[in-house]
């Protein structure tokens, strides 16, 4: 089940003496994850090509697929999300001297390896030349036990199993499985389904991140268009169509960084790393909303429809090789949030002036340092050097701080300068009232740095800021200003 979820055994008040044996499913039952599918994903993250040599695997067979996924992809049991109610339920079956059996159709490596690290097992039973599935599966169970046994199962594969036991243990079961087995078996211990809610595919979709993707409004609100209702709907509707592409994008990079988030003390807790959402039905919600996203943008104007293109692949190049290299993954990240800017511009047919595209480019590298700021610190915190997954170690900080402060620092200077130069001399009624939004930029940057340096930054600092009262009082009052400097004549400040 997944952490944090409730949860209750349910023994059978007539099941006094149970069965000598109980056999253990491993995928969907003991780890509510796919160990299959998962090293399929390591595999096409070592190489893309692999997905020719797997599709040339499987037509060989499920067992010859298995072995050479196995062969060529790690398993980290230690990081594997175990079923915990599960698990001590079978570690006091196993202190009352009852034999344990773990019994999978995934490759005999992957069970192995699970066996030794959980201590629990007996016996280990899995694929090896004969795919261990179904009626296989209960055969290679005969073949160890010839007494009366207990299985612990939680798919309707699972069946043919269940009609030869002594007593049932459903573990996440559908409520179809579970009527058809209690019509039959005894049960002995239920481990009722948990169901996904709305709000963890909120969190598997990121809907929280949807907030970066109103930097698409900027230019609308630059262009002071905000009252003309035609490019209003344009804006949001590329806010939309962002959106739908930028959660997809999300969802393949939480596939990506399965094994690193895994390690991470917040990002375990993920949907997918915790497979709360199993890897295919992830998949097929990131293929949706990438599909929606593009047909959105396709209605909105060909030219737009190219700008999430290209943010679509930049996202990827960024998710499969740029991440991994000190710094350039930070500037790659404020390019990612320029080009939200730019495909505003182009969303509303407007031209982006390079004002903002200079003042955009040094605040979001500094945003972004800030976010490996606060990973950095929270792993100096924990007793870590090394960010995982990252070219990062605590030691960098001493470069970092500098760094993103002083590009803090240069996006308020573009700013000012951009105050005195003749294009905001002829756009704005009172130009001088810009001062004070430089300011709310220099408070606001400064006491993000210093919410950093405390370690009280969440690792983005996005989300940080729109949980944040503070930020909001001072973005809300950098707006306003700016509203008032272009419309309002303020003759008694000259």
């Amino acid at each position: 089940m997944a952490p944090g979820a409730s949860f209750e055994a349910l023994v059978c008040a007539a099941m006094t003496h149970p069965t000598e044996t109980l056999v253990v499913d491993l995928d969907g039952t003991l780890t509510p994850a796919d160990t299959l599918m998962e090293a399929v994903v390591r595999l096409v993250k070592q190489s893309p090509f692999q997905l020719v040599q797997l599709v040339l695997q499987l037509l060989m067979g499920k067992a010859a697929f298995k072995r050479y996924v196995a062969a060529n992809s790690a398993l980290s049991p230690e990081t594997l999300p175990y079923r915990e109610e599960l698990l001590d339920y079978l570690r006091r079956q196993k202190r009352q001297g009852r034999r344990l059996i773990l019994a999978t159709a995934s490759h005999k490596t992957v069970a192995d390896s699970v066996a030794r690290h959980l201590g629990i097992f007996d016996d280990v039973l899995a694929t090896d030349t004969t795919n261990l599935k179904g009626k296989n599966k209960l055969k290679a169970i005969r073949q160890v036990t010839d007494r009366d046994f207990a299985y612990a199962g939680d798919s309707a594969a699972d069946m043919p199993i269940w009609a030869a036991t002594k007593a049932a243990v459903l573990v996440d079961t559908s409520a179809a499985t579970t009527k058809a087995v209690r019509q039959t078996k005894p049960i002995e211990a239920e481990f009722p389904k948990d169901p996904v809610s709305l709000g963890t595919w909120a969190k598997t979709l990121r809907i929280h991140q949807w907030s970066k993707n109103l930097l698409i409004f900027v230019p609308l609100l630059t262009a002071f268009s905000f009252l003309d209702v035609g490019k209003l709907i344009d804006s949001v509707v590329a806010f939309v169509a962002f959106s739908l592409t930028a959660s997809a994008t999300y969802i393949v990079n939480d596939l990506w960084d399965l094994d690193s988030d895994r390690n991470h003390p917040r990002k375990k807790l993920r949907p997918i790393a915790s497979a709360r959402i199993s890897i295919v039905a992830a998949s097929a919600a990131a293929a949706a909303c990438l599909a929606a996203g593009f047909a959105l943008a396709w209605m909105l104007s060909a030219q737009f429809f190219m700008m999430l293109v290209l943010y679509s692949a930049f996202t990827s190049v960024y998710t499969w090789v740029l991440k991994r290299y000190v710094l350039i993954d930070v500037i790659a990240l404020s390019l990612l949030f320029t080009i939200r800017i730019i495909a505003g511009s182009v969303a509303i047919d407007v031209a982006t002036s390079t004002w903002l595209l200079a003042f955009s480019m040094f605040l979001f590298l500094s945003l972004s340092i800030v976010k490996r700021c606060s990973e950095l610190v929270s792993l100096d915190k924990s007793g870590g050097s090394v960010a995982s997954g990252r070219d990062y170690h605590v030691s960098d900080l001493k470069i970092l701080w500098p760094l993103g402060t002083a590009s803090a620092i240069s996006a308020v200077v573009v700013f000012c300068l951009f105050i005195s130069s003749p294009d905001s001399i002829a756009r704005y009624a009172s130009p001088v009232a810009l001062w004070l939004v430089a300011l709310g930029l220099v408070y606001w940057l400064s006491r993000l740095w210093i919410k950093t340096a405390r370690g009280e930054m969440h690792d983005d600092p996005v989300v940080y800021a729109i949980k944040d009262a503070a930020s909001w009082i001072v973005i809300l009052f950098m707006v306003a200003t700016m509203i008032v400097a272009y419309y309002v004549e303020l003759s008694s400040i000259s």
